[in-house]
């Protein structure tokens, strides 16, 4: 059995990047990556049902599962802990059809989710839930890019430096929560 990795990736994230990774891995990932919650997959899921642009581009990119609280004076964003990934299970099969690449979020993921994780090359990261602010301390800058209306649900630009994620799921459909 190979050894756990720590390893420090590059956000976006390639199709290539996303295969090297392993379940249990330790990942630094800097770069670009992106909020979304439910109200925000719910509006997303919807656009592609009428046949609408999105308003971000999914190839290669990750998605957060957070919505973070108010920014203190000096900081880009407050508390940024992930929410319940189970809640956007119903959406992430399509969106990964698309060409997302990595999902963060906590907790299980369902069947479906892993199948399409497994058919389009991408990895579920978890980062640790109660510690938002100190995942906060990775995040250079947040931009809301759409859904202003939905305050903290609101899709957001984030530039991160050595945030902290495990590899819970990944290209192969390895789990580190089990079958």
């Amino acid at each position: 059995m190979r050894e756990k990795m720590e390893r420090h990736v590059n956000a976006p994230l390639s199709k290539e990047t996303a295969a090297e990774l392993k379940a249990g891995d330790y990942v630094y990932l800097t770069g670009i990556i992106y909020t979304a919650r439910d109200a925000a997959h719910k509006r997303m899921y919807e656009a592609l049902e009428r046949g609408e642009q999105l308003p971000l581009e999914l190839e290669n990119n990750i998605i957060y599962y957070m919505g973070p609280s108010p920014a203190r004076p000096g900081r880009p964003i407050g508390s940024a802990g992930p929410t319940t990934s189970s809640r956007m299970d119903k959406y992430a099969p399509a969106l990964l059809d698309l060409g997302l690449t990595g999902m963060i979020g906590k907790g299980k993921r369902n069947n479906a989710v892993r199948d399409a994780i497994v058919k389009n090359g991408a990895v579920y990261f978890a980062a640790v839930g109660g510690a938002g602010a100190l995942l906060s301390r990775s995040i250079v800058s947040a931009e809301v890019i759409a859904y202003d209306d939905l305050g903290t649900e609101a899709i957001r630009r984030l530039e991160v430096k050595d945030f902290p994620v495990i590899v819970v799921m990944d290209a192969e459909g390895n789990n580190l929560y089990g079958a």
